[in-house]
């Protein structure tokens, strides 16, 4: 079933409140269902948590997984859902376009597109491209986030990731991310050179929840890092069962229960 205009425009809306939008990323709808349990006013896919329960590293996703997955998360919850749909799978702007086409079919909200082909970044003009033609084919149905790489990637060049973003709210990005941003003197510029939603990727030493609000970024992601807390806790406990034989382990697991009503 294919998005309502106005699910996309309350998901943009919670961009632009007085705090930033928390966006959750979940990986299974057990798990979506949790966190919108708790309290988050919208959800994320992770690529990387996905495919871990499949048991295959980031990036060993099929264009038909990733969206199938998304669908299930969008009839688990009540909230919006945005999935990652990594580079589009896809590198020509036309097959962007069908993957972003087929998100708006699965019934999410938003969808993200890097600039990152798996080997390197793509060149600026044809990132643009990708990012107008994913535009265009979300229309009103879906909140298009452009992502600009580099500093995930090892390119460490804040001009070029400001001047990506301005490229891509020219071609008509509702929402701009530049993942692994986390000095709030970089985030000031990048939030300061354009006129859209930023969104920061909550990492170690980056700034918190509030000084991120103070700064203008609009939106906060986990990416992979709840599903990292997950699978720690599973080792955490695992090791204290194989090593030392004992089951402390079960005060972490009683947490659960906070959420346990979310499947009723």
């Amino acid at each position: 079933m294919a998005t309502d205009p106005a699910l996309a425009a309350h998901f943009l809306s919670l961009h632009r409140g007085d705090t930033p939008l928390l966006l959750a990323n979940a990986w299974d709808a057990g798990t979506a269902k949790a966190l919108a349990a708790v309290g988050f006013a919208a959800i994320a896919t992770t690529s990387a948590g996905f495919a871990a329960t499949l048991g295959r590293h980031d990036g060993k996703v099929t264009r038909d997984e990733a969206i199938a997955h998304g669908a299930d998360l969008v009839a688990a919850v009540d909230v919006p859902v945005s999935a990652d749909l990594e580079n589009g799978f896809a590198d020509s702007p036309e097959e962007v376009a069908a993957t972003v086409r087929l998100a708006v079919e699965a019934g999410l909200a938003g969808c993200s597109i890097e600039d990152y082909d798996g080997a390197a970044l793509y060149d600026a003009g044809l990132a643009r491209e990708r990012v107008a033609a994913a535009v265009e084919a979300a229309g009103d149905h879906l909140v298009l986030t452009a992502r600009a790489e580099n500093h995930i990637r090892g390119v460490q060049d804040l001009d070029d990731t400001i001047a990506r973003l301005q490229a891509f709210q020219e071609a008509g990005a509702p929402v701009l991310y530049a993942p692994g941003v986390i000095d709030p003197e970089q985030i000031e510029r990048v939030v300061g050179s354009v006129d859209r939603p930023i969104n920061v990727l909550a990492l170690p030493g980056a700034p918190t929840v509030s000084e991120l609000g103070a700064l203008g970024v609009g939106r906060i992601s986990v990416g992979s890092g709840f599903s990292l807390v997950a699978y720690g806790a599973l080792v955490t406990a695992a090791r204290e069962l194989l090593d030392e034989g004992t089951y402390g382990w079960w005060a972490t697991a009683g947490r659960a229960n906070e959420v346990r009503g979310a499947f009723d």
